[in-house]
């Protein structure tokens, strides 16, 4: 007997192969069961899946009636070893690829570790039987700066009990709003400690928004569980690890060997057939919205797969989203409230104040000033007493534009609109956008005018210019400032992060300079300064998420200073955090100088209100990618007026079309039409109508010299 099997394989959403593959069998294959199967010249990895026309159930295939009809490619190989995928996770994957308008095979393969594609069913009989080995390093290979004594549980705090007593007893997800320093970490592991003591089965998920805050989580999360649920117990998946590794957290987490899983917003997809707890840390961060492939949110993907699986969703946040603040909002009136239940916790472990923020008028500073004295000499109180300061400049590298004074030359990229960034460690000029890189040229290309000079400030001159700031400056010991820089750059080779930041943990630096990869998440113990140089370039950008964005970071990075109450005290001293500007005066500031989040949130969220947009009205974009910017232009247009023979266009606007900020890159011309609706179900049937409409303009003169499509459901830049 012959079975058709209907297989989920990896085919782009813009190749109109459709969704499902069928093949013949020899055997039924239970939906979930992975399997290898011809695709064209190649054999690809496939997930069995439910056919629409057998209304789930792998059938058998009738005998062809004639010799025309369509003979069926046989199935390769199906990895038996291997417990069939959930339908729980079916059903995440094929809610993620309809909502966000990806193909299934697309978000079913990407969310598989890439060696499960390769192995057959020997090789992977013996990763079976093999001891899964850690994700990281062991414990006991971590820097001892980085080594936090969590073994032991510390007291709660009433507000922590308070808010585990409600979770305990409630159901579905919770807003953890903690001021910075106020514990929510103790949280996360008191919830996943009272789930795992209670059901043997039971696993946890817990996210995190960026790669370089795992280690010191998972160093925590090991040093708690590991005693009482063996070493294999936490595992970790992120797009820093290595293949091996990835395939053995994954098949720990798949197995339900391991009880734990810490990752970045790839886990979201994790195999976890005893998921009851999802905790999503940072859950305002943009980094947990994936913007290549499928633009899916991490965070409302984590909301839908707890209601699905019935588990419980923590969601933790000193400055939520705006999305997450008004989902959890309190009845009132007429309204009924949020669907999340929002749990306070607004003080400090240790009795701990929040920083004095202090505000420098830039204004009143002579001109090209990048420190103010002010600033200078608070820091260098602090070196004199052996505090750390950290200053934050969300710009890496020496300086964003070399010029050219005669002429006029800067250096823009040939091959995108933009200018290269000047990076005087390595003397290159970089493009951040395309990587096009070469060396400094000794005079303008221009005009041959051999004095061209940098233009605006990196966290590489920043660096270089306290250096030269402190240079007289000693600590207590006699020895001169400690300057360390954190971003990208430095951070380039494997493990450089993890060292630095155990060198900062370890006092072995004076002043941090970095961007937003030191701004959040990190415990630092001795910071009692957070110095902020140029906040002020997101308070009039045209998107509308700047300011959140913006008040997010620098709250966030305030939250740095001052978290070890005892150390202050100790010293004899407060916690600090400085901000230069030129507009001192603006709403956001004067909110952050009271650390007061609703006082930012509420009247931000009435001005979205009034002009009908997030979380008030649902959003998607439109982009396309030619060789001209022309071409880009005339497809979008060509697919709004399309668009509008679809049932219920006119509930959805959709605005001209217009080049992005940065409208070429590698070479390739950029431009992207928004739509919005005040109803997510009808921008949802327009945009799954739209589809095909969409496939065929490529094929009409309209979509010559397109290169690609994408569309962008719930955009976070616009």
């Amino acid at each position: 007997m012959s079975w058709r099997i209907d297989v989920a394989v990896h085919t782009p959403a813009h190749a109109a192969l459709g969704d499902l593959l069928s093949y013949a069998s020899d055997r039924a294959l239970a939906p979930g069961t992975l399997v290898r199967v011809p695709l064209g010249r190649r054999e690809v990895l496939g997930v069995v899946w439910r056919s629409a026309l057998d209304e789930g159930e792998v059938h058998a295939a009738p005998p062809a009636p004639d010799a025309s009809a369509m003979t069926l490619k046989p199935v390769g190989i199906a990895l038996d070893g291997l417990a069939p995928l959930g339908e729980a996770w079916r059903d995440l994957v094929m809610f993620t690829a309809r909502y966000y308008q990806r193909s299934l095979g697309e978000i079913a393969l990407a969310a598989l570790p890439p060696q499960l594609r390769d192995l057959t069913n020997v090789q992977l009989s013996r990763r079976l039987k093999r001891q899964a080995p850690p994700a990281q390093a062991p414990a006991d290979h971590t820097p001892q700066a980085m080594q936090a004594p969590q073994a032991l549980p510390v007291a709660l705090t009433q507000e922590q009990s308070e808010a585990l007593a409600r979770i305990e007893a409630g159901s579905g997800t919770f807003l953890l709003f903690g001021s910075t320093g106020s514990g929510k970490t103790e949280v996360y592991l008191r919830a996943v400690a009272t789930l795992l003591e209670r059901q043997p089965d039971a696993q946890a998920l817990v996210m995190v928004p960026e790669i370089n805050l795992t280690p010191q989580l998972e160093t925590r999360f090991k040093a708690r569980f590991d005693a009482r649920f063996g070493n294999g117990s936490v595992v970790s998946l992120h797009s820093g690890m290595t293949h091996p590794q990835r395939l053995a957290s994954w098949l720990a987490a798949h197995s339900g060997a391991a009880r734990i899983v810490l990752g970045t917003r790839m886990a979201v997809f994790a195999s976890m057939p005893g998921l009851q707890l999802i905790v999503v840390d940072e859950e305002h961060d943009p980094s947990y919205k994936q913007q290549e492939g499928a633009r899916y949110s991490a965070r409302d993907l984590a909301v839908w797969r707890g209601q699905r699986e019935n588990a419980r969703v923590l969601l933790g946040s000193a400055t939520p989203s705006l999305e997450s603040w008004h989902q959890s909002r309190p009845a009132a009136g007429t309204d009924s409230g949020g669907r999340y239940q929002r749990l306070a916790m607004p003080s400090r472990v240790g009795a701990g104040a929040l920083p004095t923020v202090r505000t420098v008028d830039m204004n009143l500073q002579p001109g090209k000033t990048v420190i103010s004295g002010v600033l200078l000499d608070a820091i260098g109180q602090r070196v004199a007493r052996g505090e750390q300061s950290m200053v934050f400049l969300n710009r890496r590298g020496y300086a964003p534009v070399l010029a050219c004074g005669d002429c006029g030359w800067k250096s823009e990229c040939p091959h995108c609109s933009a200018y290269r960034v000047f990076h005087k460690i390595d003397r290159t000029l970089r493009c951040h956008h395309c990587g096009f890189a070469e060396r400094v040229p000794r005079a303008c290309p221009a005009c041959g005018n051999l004095d061209i000079a940098p233009v605006g400030r990196g966290t590489e001159r920043l660096e270089e210019h306290l250096g030269e700031l402190f240079a007289d400056v000693k600590r207590p010991d006699g020895t001169p400032v400690r300057i360390a820089r954190i971003d990208a750059d430095s951070t380039r080779a494997q493990g450089a992060l993890e060292s630095q930041l155990a060198a900062v943990h370890a006092g072995e630096v004076d002043v941090l300079v970095g961007t937003q990869m030191i701004a959040k998440g990190h415990d630092f113990r001795r910071i009692t300064l957070v110095a902020a140089i140029n906040p002020d370039g997101a308070l009039f950008s045209s998107d509308f998420r700047a300011p959140e964005r913006l008040f997010s970071l620098l709250m966030q990075s305030a939250g740095r200073a001052g978290r070890d109450a005892a150390y202050l005290a100790a010293q004899g001293t407060t916690a600090e955090m400085w901000l230069q500007t030129h507009h001192g005066q603006h709403p956001l500031f004067a909110a952050l100088r009271r650390h007061d989040y609703t006082s930012f949130a509420e009247p931000e969220l009435e001005d979205r209100r009034a002009a009908g947009m997030p979380p008030f009205a649902f959003q998607a974009l439109l982009r396309a990618d030619a060789r001209t910017q022309e071409a880009a232009q005339a497809f979008l247009t060509a697919a709004s007026a399309a668009a509008d023979v679809l049932e219920g266009a006119d509930r959805v606007t959709r605005y001209p079309a217009v080049p992005l900020a940065i409208q070429r890159v590698a070479n390739v011309e950029r431009a992207q039409m928004l739509l919005e609706s005040p109803s997510r179900a009808a921008l949802q049937r327009l945009l799954a109508a739209w589809q095909p409409l969409l496939h065929a303009l490529r094929r009409e003169p309209e979509g010559k010299g397109v290169i690609r499509w994408l569309i962008d459901v719930d955009p976070h830049s616009i």
